[in-house]
């Protein structure tokens, strides 16, 4: 990661309103660069990289914040204020334009097939349901018993 997206990821950090969206908000960016960052035909150093991210990690957020738990913190229920705040999401497509808003939703199912992968539970709840709604295509609208679960304010074109 260079120090021009670090900076980037840093203005964004500050754009929350309290201290706890600001590190909200700085987890699920830094685990959306993360993660798209793995989507090369390159060989990736994961040892290199975890490491670089994980100082990054020690030095913004202090002790006990890592790359792993980043990204165990976007595959469970507290993302979803993030994922789901218009400015968050406009913060984000102003300081990291090279993960477009329409990947977050497939990020996130890529986090979270990782942690089935590891765990071997079956991922469920509101993220889940949140990465379903996306993939609907506009208009389209759920049907059956789950329906009231997927009704609610929509981002269409994330």
């Amino acid at each position: 990661m260079d120090s021009v997206t670090q900076e980037k990821l840093l203005i964004l950090m500050r754009e929350g309103r309290s201290r706890a969206e600001s590190t909200d908000w700085f987890r699920v960016a830094l685990g959306l660069v993360y993660l798209a960052g793995l989507m090369t035909k390159e060989t990736i150093d994961f040892k290199a990289v975890d490491r670089e991210f994980n100082r990054f990690i020690y030095h913004t957020l202090g002790k006990g914040h890592t790359i792993t738990s980043v990204l165990q913190f976007m595959s469970g229920a507290r993302v979803m204020p993030t994922v789901e705040s218009e400015r968050f999401l406009d913060a984000f497509k102003r300081h990291c334009p090279g993960v477009p808003l329409v990947s977050v939703p497939f990020l996130l199912e890529l986090n979270l097939g990782v942690a089935k992968n590891i765990s071997g539970l079956e991922p469920e709840g509101p993220l889940v349901d949140w990465i379903a709604r996306r993939k609907l295509e506009p208009g389209e609208e759920p049907e059956g018993p789950t329906a009231q679960a997927h009704s609610g304010a929509r981002a269409d074109g994330i």
